[in-house]
């Protein structure tokens, strides 16, 4: 059996009267793109948020790599190895597609604002790499050509592409994704699939939601699904397919 990066089990959140998630947990080898759906007020951001750190679950077990993790604060979760966009795009619009990048990058840097500052020559040295780095980057997601252009004047599937690789610069063991593909359309969510898989034969685990069932099935290792803020299936697509519980409640019967 794969070797599994993300263990995460018996998550609860209430929202005052309202039990968001009850008992979830989720399980991901590394090397695989593992998937999480479900219909809309299944809970699937709520659980999203909570592996995150942008809302601190009621109870539950985290561990990432083999080592318990806390997911009391976005930057924790960084610190310990998860990198994640936004369905709605937070880029740095005034800054070049390049110094988005580099921001991202700097999370894993040494010299930090002492050599900032001061600009010794250890600083430069990382700078410099920093910046190598970040062109890598948008190399590799396909946008290596624009690196100098203003964020904001980038595409859409472009902009999507940069706020992967500025989660790639973080150097994460797991990319968390939510609805990379909202608003694409067909030619780019094509292309969009092809990034993912290059990243996952990069070695790289990614957790994804995405409303495009047909995406899902056609790209995903695994899948978990929920309802009403509780598990109701786990594994392969083509098993997820037949499920009679996915099916009523989130596929309507069509495959």
């Amino acid at each position: 059996m794969s070797e599994i990066l993300l263990d995460i089990a018996g998550v609860n959140k209430r929202f005052g009267g309202l039990q968001a998630l009850t008992d979830v947990g989720i399980r991901i080898a590394r090397g695989q793109i593992h998937g999480l759906i479900g219909p809309n007020g299944a809970g699937k951001t709520t659980f999203f948020n909570v592996i995150t750190g942008l809302y601190q679950p009621d109870s539950g077990t985290f561990r990432l790599g083999g080592k318990p993790y806390s997911p009391s604060a976005p930057h924790e979760v960084a610190k310990a190895g998860i990198a994640r966009t936004f369905q709605n795009i937070r880029l740095f619009g005034e800054m070049s597609a390049l110094e988005n990048v580099m921001v991202g990058r700097h999370v894993r840097t040494r010299q930090g604002v002492f050599g900032a500052i001061f600009r010794h020559k250890a600083a430069r040295i990382e700078e410099a790499a920093i910046r190598a780095r970040a062109q890598e980057l948008l190399d590799f997601v396909g946008i290596g050509q624009y690196a100098q252009r203003t964020a904001k004047y980038l595409s859409y599937g472009d902009q999507r592409r940069l706020e992967i690789a500025r989660a790639l610069a973080t150097e994460p063991q797991l990319l968390a994704l939510d609805e990379p593909a909202a608003g694409m359309n067909a030619t780019e969510k094509l292309a969009l699939r092809e990034l993912l898989v290059k990243i996952r034969n990069e070695g790289k685990t990614v957790l994804l939601i995405e409303h495009d069932v047909k995406l899902m099935m056609g790209l995903c290792d695994r899948i978990t699904v929920l309802e009403y803020g509780k598990q109701i299936a786990e594994g392969l697509p083509s098993e997820i397919q037949k499920n009679e519980a996915v099916i009523k409640a989130y596929l309507g019967g069509a495959h």
